[in-house]
């Protein structure tokens, strides 16, 4: 028999963890379940100067803080995925790395994917010198030049973090200017970081492990070889929509999750929160819509309750 539950919550990052924590709160039995350790996008970034109540503090720091937050209210799995759900009269059948599970609500806070540059040599060399997780890998990169991929504010975070910790980082950018926020293009050049303007990576060459990279200059048509000994790639993030898609759920054309304004998706008993969704891509937005989605389950559960 597959173990009952009242919530599953698909996803241990800052919606998924606030989802955890409003549900558990509400005496609702609750599991969070992700592929992966806690944390999700959040625990990557070195410093966050936006989330209210942290003047400044590390995204693992905060995950951590989460995590221990939610373990007072919710059972949280780490390292087992949700291989399949399938929707039933009464709630949601859900196959994971963990057994069987039958819950009444799905909540679903998924999160993102790195983009790929979808280079030759970007597979080859994964986990052998291409990243995409400085906070991740950078220590190993220490007196080692680095790329880093990308022009936004995440690849400026990384970008300096990987600066802090001693690597040799040199920007590769598309066009002739960063998107990032002012504040992170001062403190890149203030700490001495370089930029190689109106460029993309056209392959990743090496040996067993990344040896260098091949750049085309967009605008001379010029190709060049530079040696590096780690690229950190930071171009975007895609939605993880996999089972809401396997669930009929309704996206958008860039395939994030519609929802109401309670974070309720199309499909009743299902509902979404955080990066895999439309709306503000933030800690404290992903935090908030995790929250709702708890809420709105909380409340469907009871008035089915009292209908019965």
């Amino acid at each position: 028999m597959p173990e009952e539950i009242d919530v599953a919550i698909i996803g241990a990052g800052a919606a998924g963890l606030a989802a955890a924590i409003y549900a558990g709160r509400s005496g609702l039995k609750t599991v969070v379940f992700d592929s992966q350790m806690v944390g999700g996008q959040t625990a990557t970034s070195p410093d966050i100067e936006n989330y209210p109540g942290f003047e400044s503090i590390s995204g693992p720091e905060l995950m951590d803080k989460f995590k221990k937050h939610a373990l007072k209210y919710s059972e949280i799995r780490e390292w087992v995925p949700v291989e399949k759900i399938e929707h039933h009269s009464e709630g949601f059948a859900l196959k994971t790395g963990g057994g069987d599970v039958f819950a009444k609500k799905v909540i679903l806070t998924t999160g993102a994917h790195h983009r790929k540059l979808g280079v030759p040599g970007e597979e080859e060399f994964g986990g052998k010198g291409v990243s995409y997780c400085a906070t991740c890998d950078g220590f190993f990169f220490k007196g080692k030049k680095v790329l880093q991929v990308g022009g936004g504010n995440t690849a400026l975070t990384e970008a300096i973090y990987l600066l802090d910790a001693g690597v040799d980082v040199t920007i590769v950018h598309r066009r002739d200017q960063l998107r990032a926020e002012k504040f992170l293009q001062d403190l890149y050049s203030k700490k001495g970081g370089k930029v190689i303007w109106d460029s993309v990576v056209k392959e990743f060459k090496g040996e067993g492990r990344l040896k260098s990279a091949m750049l085309l200059n967009k605008v001379t048509g010029q190709e060049m070889e530079l040696e590096v000994e780690g690229a950190f790639i930071a171009v975007g993030i895609d939605p993880a929509n996999e089972l809401a898609k396997s669930l009929d759920v309704k996206l958008d054309e860039s395939g994030y999750i519609l929802t109401d304004m309670e974070q309720r998706t199309n499909v009743p008993g299902i509902f979404a929160a955080g990066d895999n969704s439309i709306g503000l891509r933030q800690v404290v937005s992903g935090a908030g819509g995790g929250a709702q989605a708890a809420i709105s389950a909380h409340n469907d559960i009871t008035h089915e309750d009292w209908s019965q």
